[in-house]
């Protein structure tokens, strides 16, 4: 099955494992060697209007996913969430 980003992007994304409602899904890391999509990106959330900066954006694995449904996508997501410098680390050793 195909999505475009766009599609996605209107899907809210919950923890199947805690109920938890993630929020919707932002970005998408894809590996262009490979046209592979690696993992969905949920940008962290604003504290107090963006004033006090955001929380971390959780990361989550394409392995992760459980099921893509009509208006949302149920992952099971172990790891409550990578910090932001952990995703910007492997995006950068990726470079090398």
């Amino acid at each position: 099955m195909l999505f475009r980003l766009d599609d996605l992007k209107k899907k809210e994304v919950i923890d199947i494992s805690t109920g938890e409602r993630m929020g919707f899904i932002d970005d998408a890391e894809i590996d262009v060697s490979s046209s592979q999509v690696k993992s969905l990106v949920i940008y962290g959330r604003e504290r107090f209007f963006g004033l006090f900066g955001r929380e971390d954006d959780i990361i989550i694995p394409c392995s992760s996913i459980v099921v893509i449904g009509s208006d949302v996508v149920l992952v099971r997501h172990r790891e409550k969430a990578y910090a932001l410098n952990t995703y910007k680390k492997s995006t950068e050793n990726s470079d090398e």
